[in-house]
């Protein structure tokens, strides 16, 4: 599969290049520091995710786009959503479709209250960011699937991870190497197109 990942040197965006390398991808590592690549993908492309002209260099005859990409900051609030709309804008006019991009969970959550509420008022304007990200994937005609993600560990991989439509009873930590394995999984499949799950560990 030719795969673009768009946040390849984050925390998680690492594990899912490695994974990808891995199973044999021939991988497009889009980053806005190309030194910080640990792994070696077949080609690189570095810039601000909001660079148009840059982006359609990544996605160009790509079979999928994942796109892990954190909720802004006070100095930049809008970030991830003004980049997964240049994303979807790559991608539109390059003619690819298959997009799979990360939100975190807490955004839709309701259990548990306290923790859920804490968290909301703590990280504001990530979460804020990560709803418009989502209402912009949401609202585009690619097969798109949005992939909720609940708190994130760098443990090893439990090897098992629980992906759900509905809201999680009760959420658990996820590792990073298991978020790697189900997000190239529900990219290389089409049965999740259109929805966003909410993932868990088991």
């Amino acid at each position: 599969m030719n795969l673009t990942l768009v946040g390849s040197t984050g925390r998680t965006g690492r594990y899912v290049l490695a994974e990808a390398l891995r199973r044999g991808h021939r991988v497009t590592a889009f980053t806005r520091n190309a030194a910080a690549l640990e792994a070696r993908p077949h080609l690189v492309v570095e810039g601000d995710g909001r660079d148009l002209e840059k982006m359609r260099t990544a996605v160009a005859g790509a079979d999928a786009v994942i796109s892990i990409i954190n909720g802004g900051d006070s100095r930049d609030p809008h970030r991830a959503a003004e980049a997964t709309r240049t994303v979807i804008r790559a991608m539109t006019e390059t003619g690819v479709r298959r997009l799979v991009v990360t939100t975190p969970y807490p955004i839709v959550a309701r259990r548990p209250f306290p923790a859920m509420w804490l968290l909301r008022r703590l990280l504001a304007t990530q979460y804020a960011d990560a709803r418009e990200l989502e209402r912009a994937v949401s609202a585009g005609e690619l097969d798109w699937t949005i992939v909720r993600l609940t708190r994130l560990t760098d443990r090893p991989a439990a090897g098992a991870v629980v992906i759900r439509r509905e809201l999680l009873a009760k959420p658990r930590a996820l590792t990073r190497a298991d978020v790697a394995t189900t997000l190239l999984d529900i990219a290389q499949e089409d049965h999740l197109s259109g929805v966003a799950v909410n993932v868990h560990g088991r």
